[in-house]
């Protein structure tokens, strides 16, 4: 059965991806194609990236509610970013190779949130204080992306605004091919740990009597999950709920949390609402709304519903 939903699934997606290429083409059909052919390109890796990051980070925390972006993990991305603007100065950040700066922010990433999030799942924190520390992770990221954007000059700022704001009409084209290898390793990992992370569903100590080194597991999908996580903000910027969203309804999809079947299910239900979504509002209704707006709007509604319904359970 999960087979012939995860079939539906892929041809609701391939018909969006179908109607973003082709729908209100006029003039240069050759040139609109190629350029929406680049954005689209963008589109799927960030929609996979944040579904596979989600699933993941999910059954590491071992509960349906958070989400690497609800534990601060893009909001660090953005204050490592403005604090090489405070640092270098808008034109030093500007001139750094851009790949080069996507690979050391990466590394950042991935080196901070194993440091802060690492102990806790070690001590095996109750998702309570998980989600109140990732609240308290977000605000102090924010808070001190906000302090530096007041101490630097307007011009400097200009520079990283546009990467403070989700934003699914500007995608940063000029990482789609490093970012392109990131994702498929990425996903080729997690589709083979598809069965490790069955296991470590069943809870830590289930797990370690199975026979899963459970730190040092842990330890390379927060790797994984930090890397995934610098893709997507880096290309379109942070989106705080969409991951929640899209794994909430791949799983009643699917109506299962086997990882075979629960991957595919919410990365190809990202790629509906985000590619579906897309050539709804740029192309069918001509950018009279913002697709972010209506994912976050959405998105939350989708946390405080489980919040609510997790806390009767």
């Amino acid at each position: 059965m999960p087979d012939r939903r995860l079939l539906c699934l892929a041809g609701a997606a391939l018909l969006c991806i179908v109607a973003f290429m082709t729908i209100g083409l006029r003039g240069n059909i050759g040139f609109v194609l190629a350029l929406r052919a680049m954005k689209l390109a963008a589109l799927l890796q960030v929609s996979v990236s944040i579904a596979v990051s989600t699933v993941i980070f999910q059954t590491v925390t071992n509960n349906r509610i958070l989400t690497p972006s609800i534990m601060g993990l893009d909001a660090l991305y953005l204050f490592g970013q403005m604090l090489l603007v405070f640092l270098l100065g808008g034109l030093g950040y500007a001139a750094l190779d851009a790949q080069l700066k996507f690979g050391g922010e990466i590394i950042v990433l991935m080196a901070l949130a194993t440091g802060l999030l690492l102990p806790m799942l070690r001590r095996r924190t109750d998702m309570g204080l998980m989600l109140l520390a990732g609240i308290i992770f977000g605000i102090l990221f924010r808070s001190l992306h906000s302090l530096l954007a007041r101490l630097i000059d307007p011009n400097d700022f200009a520079v990283v605004q546009g990467a403070s704001f989700a934003n699914f009409n500007d995608v940063r084209t000029d990482l789609l091919a490093f970012a392109a290898i990131l994702t498929i390793v990425g996903i080729v990992i997690a589709w083979r740990a598809r069965h490790v992370l069955d296991v470590m569903a069943l809870g830590a100590d289930t797990a370690t009597g199975l026979g899963i080194s459970w730190s040092r597991t842990v330890t390379g999908l927060l790797l994984l999950v930090s890397a995934l996580v610098a893709v997507s903000t880096a290309l379109v910027g942070p989106v705080a709920f969409f991951g929640l969203l899209v794994v909430a309804l791949a799983e009643r999809v699917v109506d299962t949390r086997s990882h075979a079947a629960l991957m595919p299910a919410a990365m190809l239900t990202a790629v509906i609402i985000l590619v579906g979504g897309q050539a709804l509002f740029q192309h069918a209704l001509g950018s009279s709304s913002t697709l972010g707006v209506v994912i976050e709007f959405v998105g939350g509604f989708a946390f405080l519903v489980l919040l609510v319904f997790g806390s009767r359970k």
